[in-house]
């Protein structure tokens, strides 16, 4: 039995930093361990099998992964009356779904294309002192060259490519022009408390898009509100519990996020939806890939290329579930809220075959 919960992780890593915003804001005693070389492989690997973090080790010894799975453990164990990260009203409950989703599985495009189009000697000696934090800058720079590898393929593989910078950098800024906007107006995504939605969005707009040099000096220049949102999400949440009230409103300043996660998100997971069934149904019990090909994908009126990522489809699936469970008169409020929006394509989503969450992917439900 260990006597705290154990979190190990980066301060560089996406997801890290949406798990530790959660539990300062949750109040969980906790205790960071740097996911160095050897904590990978002598505690990673054997108890997950593969090399990633965050990972949670909690009081009763239990192993946790996936930022989701770990929260929603969490959160469910907490007292009756402490609050929840999901809202209780149905809209605001949907929408928190979809911001996680659009943080978690969008967001990654942006983040990746900063950092590893400008920020790239920056980025190889964080992770040079993540594997080795009493080595030498030197030598942290030598050894994040080659530890960096994998994560800096990424940008190309999630779609930004450098033929996709505009449109990349045009969409981020108008997101941060409408972020700032609502912050100026409210402490938190759907109000006074933070919920699974601003759960989501702080794991890239910290860790990357906050720390990272050039897009960090980009937010502190357009959008220091959302610069003050970031920090009191990660350091000091402790304003961000007060409960929202009883209503279903949705501030009028979210709307533009929710329509541009629409435009440009949905159509392209309708796309892969399709593309994962046909693969299901041509491979019958089969265990799915981590990525199945690539297909394209619309931003700011470009055409690029992306992966297609499975587990992209599970977070979709929540979103649905939740719209399946609502009684008959909060699904037509819930449908004629996301008509509103553009957001047509999760009322009449093509959803594959029941997926099942597995460590970094999905597989098939038995």
């Amino acid at each position: 039995m260990t006597t705290t919960t154990l979190l190990y992780g980066a301060e560089v890593s996406y997801f890290t930093g949406k798990v530790r915003a959660y539990l300062r804001w949750a109040d969980i005693p906790f205790q960071e361990i740097i996911a160095s070389a050897q904590v990978y492989k002598t505690v990673i690997l054997p108890a997950v099998g593969v090399p990633v973090i965050p990972v949670l080790r909690t009081q009763d010894d239990r192993i946790l992964q996936d930022t989701t799975v770990i929260i929603d453990t969490l959160d469910a164990q907490r007292p009756a009356t402490a609050p929840s990260v999901y809202p209780a009203t149905p809209l605001r409950k949907l929408v928190a779904l979809m911001l996680e989703a659009y943080g978690d599985e969008w967001l990654v495009i942006p983040a990746m294309h900063y950092r590893w189009h400008y920020d790239r000697d920056w980025a190889m000696g964080e992770f040079g002192a993540l594997n080795a934090p009493d080595a030498s800058p030197e030598e942290q720079f030598a050894i994040g060259q080659k530890r960096a590898v994998p994560f800096s393929r990424a940008a190309s593989l999630l779609g930004a490519t450098p033929e996709m910078k505009g449109a990349v950098e045009s969409a981020y800024e108008g997101l941060l022009a409408e972020l700032d906007a609502h912050f100026a107006e409210h402490a938190a995504l759907l109000g006074t408390q933070a919920t699974m939605a601003d759960f989501g969005l702080i794991g890239p707009l910290y860790a990357h898009l906050y720390r990272d040099p050039t897009p960090g000096e980009l937010m502190h220049r357009l959008a220091p509100n959302v610069v003050r949102w970031v920090e009191q999400v990660q350091f000091q949440p402790e304003a961000l519990r007060k409960p929202l009230d009883d209503g279903d409103q949705i501030p009028a300043t979210l709307l533009p996020i929710l329509q541009r996660m629409a435009r440009e998100q949905l159509p392209a997971m309708a796309d892969a939806a399709r593309h994962v069934s046909a693969w299901m149904a041509e491979h019958p019990g089969e265990t799915l890939p981590r990525a199945l090909g690539d297909h394209e994908f619309l931003l700011e009126g470009q055409r690029g290329r992306r992966i297609i990522r499975p587990y992209s489809l599970w977070m979709i699936q929540r979103i649905r579930d939740h719209l399946s469970a609502l009684d008959t008169a909060d699904r037509d409020n819930a449908d004629a809220f996301l008509r509103s929006i553009g957001a047509d394509l999760l009322i009449d989503f093509p959803d594959t075959p029941r997926l099942v969450q597995d460590k970094l992917s999905v597989r098939p439900a038995s």
